[in-house]
C-alpha cells in the first residue's frame, strides 16, 4: 500500500456513516430499535431521525434518547422512509454520522410561517458552532405547510453564502397536508426549521434531478401571489389546469382527489441557465380558481404543464446519484441521504419505487442508504435558488 492509500484509508476510519431502521408498532421501542442499530460507536456526532407521524412522536423520541444521550439530533416526520433495504410506510430510519473526522452542530427555529425568512437564517446560525474544516454542509428539514419555502432558503443563504451548500426537505403526513412536525434533540416541534451544520475533512457531493416533461405549450403566469397562482394567462388558474389536463370528475370537486392528481401533474417554472424549476401545486382553491403550491410562483414567469412515467424518473434517479458521486471525486462515498419528492412516488407506485430504492442502492454501492418522501427538497450548490418539488435530492458522504 502506498502512503496516498495509506493516508486515504486512516481518513475513511475517522468517519463512519451508519443506519438503523425499524418498523416496531410500539414508538418508544422502534425509536431505540433503530437508534441502538445506527449507533455501531460510541463516537456519534449527528443523528438524523426520518419517521411517520402515526408514531407517538414523543415516545419515539424518547427510545432514541435513551439509546443516543445528547447527540446532537434532527429529524421529521415523512410521506414515507427510504433505507438500503427499501422503501417503507409507518416506521423510523436513522442515520448516525460517527467519528473524529465529522464535526456537527443544530439549531431550531420555531413559529417558522410567521418569519420564513427569518426562520432559514436562525436554524442556519448553527455554521458558526461546526469545526471550520475544508468541506461543510449545512442540512435543513422545514415544515413544507408553513409557507413559501424558497424565504427559507434564502433565509439560510443570508447566513452560510455561497461556500457552504444546503441540502434537506420538507416534512411529510402522508399527503394529508394537516400538520408535520420536525425532531430537534429532545423535542418535537411542528411548523419549525430544524438544521445541522457538518464538516468534514472529506468532500459533499450533491445531485439533483427530476424526470419531468413539458406537455403543451408554455403559459404565462399572469396573476400571482407568493405560492398562490391565481391566473394563468389572464383565466383563473384552476381552470386552466384542469381545462389542460381533463383529469376524472372527483378532481373538480374533492380536495384530496385534487391533490392525489396533482402531485403527478406539477407546474414547471422557466428559471435562468435554461433550467426548469418544478412546483408541487399541492392545493386547489375551489372557490377562487386559484391554486396553492408549496413554494413561490413569480407573476410574469412562463410555465408550463408537466408530465413524466416510470422510464424518465428512474432515469432521474440514476443521473442524481451519478452527479453525487462524482462531485466526491476520487474518494469512495461513506453513505447517502436520498430527499425523494412523494410526486415521484404517486408516478412509480409502490412497486416502482421499490425499484428506484434498489437503483440508488446499486449506484453507489455497499454502504447506507438514509431518507424520506418529501413535500419539497432543498439543494443549492450555486445562487441563492435551492428549493425543488417533484424531484430527487441525493447527498453522498465522502
Amino acid at each position: 500500500m502506498d502512503e496516498t492509500e495509506t493516508e486515504q484509508t486512516t481518513a475513511e476510519a475517522s468517519r463512519r456513516v451508519a443506519v438503523g431502521r425499524s418498523d416496531q408498532p410500539d414508538a418508544r421501542s422502534a425509536g431505540a430499535a433503530a437508534a441502538a442499530e445506527a449507533l455501531e460507536a460510541d463516537d456519534a456526532k449527528l443523528l438524523v431521525v426520518f419517521c411517520s407521524d402515526s408514531y407517538d412522536l414523543e415516545q419515539l423520541l424518547a427510545g432514541v434518547r435513551a439509546k443516543s444521550g445528547d447527540v446532537p439530533l434532527i429529524g421529521c416526520s415523512t410521506a414515507g422512509e427510504i433505507a438500503a433495504s427499501g422503501p417503507g410506510d409507518a416506521g423510523v430510519v436513522i442515520t448516525a454520522f460517527g467519528g473524529p473526522g465529522f464535526s456537527a452542530s443544530t439549531a431550531a427555529a420555531t413559529e417558522a410561517s410567521s418569519h420564513l425568512r427569518g426562520a432559514g437564517a436562525q436554524a442556519a446560525a448553527c455554521i458558526e458552532e461546526v469545526d471550520h474544516r475544508e468541506h461543510r454542509v449545512l442540512l435543513v428539514l422545514t415544515d413544507g405547510l408553513a409557507g413559501d419555502q424558497q424565504e427559507i432558503v434564502r433565509g439560510a443563504y443570508s447566513i452560510v453564502g455561497a461556500a457552504i451548500p444546503l441540502v434537506g426537505g420538507c416534512a411529510g403526513d402522508d399527503l394529508r397536508m394537516k400538520a408535520t412536525f420536525q425532531l430537534h434533540d429532545g423535542q418535537v416541534l411542528s411548523n419549525a426549521v430544524v438544521a445541522a451544520a457538518l464538516s468534514s475533512e472529506t468532500p459533499f457531493g450533491i445531485g439533483v434531478r427530476h424526470g419531468w416533461r413539458r406537455l403543451g405549450e408554455p403559459m404565462l403566469v399572469t396573476r400571482s401571489a407568493g405560492n398562490r397562482v391565481y391566473e394563468i394567462d389572464d383565466a383563473p388558474a384552476l381552470d386552466v389546469y384542469l381545462d389542460h389536463l381533463d383529469p376524472p370528475a372527483e378532481v373538480r370537486t374533492d380536495a384530496a382527489a385534487f391533490t392525489r392528481f396533482a402531485q403527478t401533474h406539477p407546474l414547471g417554472l422557466a428559471a435562468r441557465r435554461g433550467e426548469e424549476h418544478v412546483r408541487f401545486i399541492a392545493e386547489a382553491d375551489f372557490d377562487e380558481r386559484s391554486l396553492v403550491c408549496i413554494a413561490q410562483v413569480p407573476q410574469g414567469a412562463r410555465a408550463w404543464l408537466m408530465e413524466g412515467d416510470d422510464e424518465s424518473v428512474l432515469d432521474a434517479t440514476d443521473a442524481a446519484c451519478g452527479d453525487a458521486l462524482d462531485a466526491l471525486g476520487d474518494h469512495p462515498p461513506l453513505g447517502v441521504l436520498a430527499f425523494d419528492c412523494i410526486a415521484r412516488r404517486g408516478i412509480l407506485g409502490d412497486e416502482g419505487i421499490r425499484t428506484e430504492v434498489a437503483r440508488v442502492a446499486s449506484n453507489v454501492g455497499d454502504v447506507p442508504v438514509a431518507g424520506f418522501y418529501t413535500y419539497g427538497e432543498i439543494a443549492r450548490t450555486h445562487g441563492v435558488s435551492g428549493f425543488h418539488n417533484q424531484t430527487l435530492v441525493v447527498l453522498a458522504v465522502a
